[in-house]
């Protein structure tokens, strides 16, 4: 049973792919697929987050340490040993997040939840530290870029759509390797830890190295999302370690569903659609009125993106309360459970009076 539904797995898998390699054939323009690469970063980053909160029960406020890291590492890698490969330093950069999540997991994922979430968020900022003050290796403020790429198995990654092509891959293999975690009995054993880990203390189970496994895991995902990212933007930037990156993906956790697996992608595209409306807006509503005085006004509030970006997504949250995800799945089960009554209730013999 279980062999069969991961070759439906792999098969969906393989028909998501096939459809992102053919969408710039029908969108020949860079838009699109430049959003689409951004997804795949963001989408695979905030799933492995979403394997610590959601699956979890580990709210991290550092998980961008694993982004910024997979990004600086991959560039610094590039940059300084031309002579590795792209293979070569893809895998290098998830030994370093493997190694650097080990570490810091030992030391956070025993503390309860404040604790681990704000040592984590600690964490990430040690790391931002870092980059800003070793400025002849990691470029500072300014950023690392110009590294080489050189080619392997016929794969250019200085040639954009082999780069889109790339980052596709990379989404649906990251997003059939999740899914096939959080179904297998350490998925399972590890919502029972975030459900009651003093039952699961009681039934034997490892709690500390089950968190802390869970953790190095979330972190190499994580550090995949930088690798593409750094593709993207031929290089690694502070932003990307800041601690600001960790709260997007949790806004995107929240818009897209914490129990559904495919939550974090949605959340993620409704993210990035919103924030590059809200990013727009500030241009498109100049002279919007003829007045002054009052055109003035809606610039400025226009041009406050936190603002409005925050306004839409607290909106967003109270009026749904839960993820889109989660949302449509609740929805669909009450209905689903309604249509059964009904149809219990229209199948029960009539009685006669007095029966």
């Amino acid at each position: 049973m279980r062999q069969s539904s991961f070759l439906r797995d792999c098969l969906l898998a393989l028909i998501a792919f096939a459809i992102l390699a053919a969408i710039p054939y029908f969108f020949p323009g860079r838009g699109v697929t430049d959003f689409l690469v951004r997804l795949a970063a963001f989408a695979i980053f905030a799933t492995s987050l979403n394997l610590l909160v959601g699956y979890g029960g580990m709210e991290s406020f550092g998980h961008g340490l694993f982004f910024g890291l997979g990004c600086y590492s991959f560039a610094l890698i590039l940059k300084h040993f031309p002579q590795v490969t792209i293979p070569g330093a893809f895998v290098l950069t998830i030994l370093m997040s493997v190694l650097v999540g080990a570490v810091v997991g030992a030391i956070c994922v025993r503390l309860n939840e404040t604790y681990f979430a704000f040592l984590t968020l600690a964490f990430q900022m040690l790391l931002h530290s870092l980059i800003i003050a070793w400025t002849p290796i990691t470029g500072g403020d300014n950023g690392l870029t110009g590294y080489s790429r050189p080619a392997f198995l016929g794969i250019r990654l200085d040639n954009y759509y082999h780069v889109y092509l790339f980052s596709s891959a990379l989404l649906c293999l990251c997003l059939l390797a999740m899914y096939q975690i959080v179904q297998s009995p350490f998925g399972y054993t590890l919502r029972m830890i975030r459900d009651n880990a003093s039952r699961a203390v009681f039934l034997g189970i490892d709690v500390w190295r089950m968190r802390l496994v869970a953790f190095v895991i979330a972190g190499a995902f994580g550090a995949v999302g930088g690798v593409v990212m750094s593709l993207f933007v031929s290089g690694a930037f502070p932003d990307f370690a800041f601690w600001t990156i960790s709260g997007e993906a949790i806004f995107m956790i929240m818009l897209g569903g914490l129990t559904a697996f495919l939550g974090p992608l949605v959340g993620a595209a409704i993210f990035l659609t919103l924030n590059d409306v809200v990013t727009k807006l500030g241009s498109t509503v100049k002279g919007l009125t003829g007045v002054p005085n009052l055109d003035f006004y809606i610039e400025k509030i226009a041009s406050s993106y936190g603002l409005i970006l925050g306004s839409i997504i607290l909106l967003f949250a109270l009026g749904l309360k839960k993820g889109l995800l989660d949302f449509l799945n609740d929805a669909w089960a009450d209905r689903k459970e309604t249509s059964t009554a009904e149809a219990t209730k229209a199948a029960a013999p009539a009685r006669a009076p007095g029966e």
